[in-house]
C-alpha cells in the first residue's frame, strides 16, 4: 500500500474542502471496500478525508411521511431501526444478508452504495480491466464469469453491482442526496449507476467531488409485505449469485401495487419494471408471476458459463411472489 494523508473532517464543508483542493483525495466512511482496493493497489488515494464524524448518522422521519437515512449511519444501525423493520422489512432482510456483523458495524450506508465491482480480474492488477483501466478490454468475457451479469451490460465490462442494501432501495424509488461546494443535489437511485456503454469505469452520476448526505425512502412506498431473499453459493456471508427485493400490494384480489429489484444480474440493481407493468390490475397467481418472470428476462443476454442464472432469477421471482401473495407454486 503507498503511502496516503489522513485527515478528519468536523463540517461537511471541510470534507469538501479537502477533497476539492486535492485530486488524489477520496472521502473515507467505514472503509470495508476502499481500505480493500488501497491493499491491493486498484486504488491509491493520496489523502483519505474521514467523514465518520459528520452529523450525517441516525434515521428520522420526513415530512412526506417517508424516512430519511444519514450517510454515515451504520449497516447495522439502519436496519435495526424499528421504522426500517416496520415499514421497509425488506430493507432490513437485505442489509442483514449482506456482510458479518463486524462489517455490518463499520459501512455506512453512503458507503455501501459506493461499492466497486467484485469481479476477481477488477482486483488482479495483472489482467486487463475496463473498469480499472479503461480501453484494456474485458478479461471476464472469455474468461471466468459465472458470477457475472446477464442483463444490461456490454462488450465493454460484465460485472455486476455487489451491494445488497441498493437492491431493496431500488425497489422502494429511494433518492440519493448529495452535499457539494456549490451546493446542495439528489438524484432517484433509478438515475444514480450509470449504464455500462463504454466506460465502465464511470459508475454513478455524483457530481466530482460530491458527498452523499442520506438516502430517502418516500413515504408513499413503504410495505410491511415486502421480502429480500439472496441466493448465493455458501450459507455464511457471500456475494448474491441472484437476489431480489419484492412488495406487493393486494387489493380485492388484484394486485394494486408491485415492486421488484433484481441484484446479482447487472452493474447496478435491475429495476424489473417489464415484469411490474404486467402484473398491475392482475390476479396473482402463480402462472402470472412466472410470466411477468420470464417477460423481464427475455432481455436477458446470458455469457458463455452462467445462463443459469436466467433460470434461476425467474424462479426466484416466482417464488417470492408466490410467497408474499399467499399463493401455492404449481409444481
Amino acid at each position: 500500500m503507498k503511502e496516503f494523508a489522513y485527515q478528519r473532517a468536523a463540517q461537511v464543508r471541510d470534507a469538501l474542502t479537502a477533497v476539492a483542493e486535492n485530486a488524489g483525495a477520496r472521502f473515507l466512511g467505514g472503509g470495508t471496500n476502499l481500505v480493500d482496493l488501497m491493499k491491493c493497489g486498484v486504488e491509491e488515494p493520496t489523502r483519505l478525508v474521514d467523514v465518520r464524524q459528520l452529523p450525517l448518522d441516525g434515521v428520522r422521519e420526513a415530512p412526506d411521511g417517508g424516512l430519511v437515512i444519514g450517510a454515515t449511519t451504520t449497516n447495522s444501525d439502519a436496519a435495526a431501526h424499528p421504522e426500517v423493520r416496520r415499514r421497509f422489512p425488506a430493507l432490513t432482510q437485505a442489509v442483514l444478508a449482506g456482510a458479518s456483523g463486524q462489517l455490518r458495524n463499520m459501512a455506512t450506508v453512503g458507503g455501501n452504495l459506493l461499492q466497486r465491482t467484485r469481479c476477481g480480474y477488477f482486483a488482479d492488477l495483472s489482467q486487463p480491466c475496463n473498469k480499472r483501466v479503461p480501453g484494456s478490454g474485458c478479461s471476464a468475457i472469455a474468461g471466468v464469469h459465472h458470477h457475472h451479469a446477464v442483463l444490461g451490460h456490454s462488450e465493454h465490462c460484465v460485472a455486476t453491482h455487489p451491494s445488497d442494501m441498493a437492491v431493496a432501495l431500488a425497489a422502494f424509488d429511494a433518492v440519493v442526496r448529495y452535499q457539494t461546494l456549490d451546493g446542495a443535489g439528489e438524484i432517484p437511485l433509478a438515475q444514480f449507476y450509470l449504464p455500462v456503454g463504454d466506460r465502465p469505469d464511470r459508475e454513478t452520476a455524483l457530481p466530482p467531488g460530491a458527498l452523499i448526505t442520506a438516502v430517502a425512502l418516500p413515504g408513499s412506498v413503504g410495505s410491511p409485505q415486502s421480502r429480500y431473499r439472496k441466493v448465493r453459493e455458501r450459507a455464511s456471508y457471500a456475494f448474491a449469485t441472484v437476489s431480489i427485493a419484492a412488495a406487493l400490494d393486494i387489493h380485492d384480489g388484484v394486485v394494486r401495487d408491485v415492486r421488484i429489484a433484481l441484484g446479482g444480474v447487472a452493474s447496478h440493481p435491475w429495476r424489473a419494471s417489464s415484469a411490474e407493468a404486467m402484473l398491475r390490475d392482475a390476479r396473482p397467481t402463480a402462472d402470472r408471476f412466472r410470466t411477468a418472470a420470464e417477460v423481464e428476462l427475455s432481455a436477458a443476454k446470458p455469457l458463455r458459463d452462467n445462463g443459469y442464472k436466467v433460470t434461476l432469477a425467474r424462479n426466484l421471482i416466482e417464488a417470492v411472489l408466490c410467497e408474499l401473495a399467499g399463493t401455492e407454486r404449481d409444481r
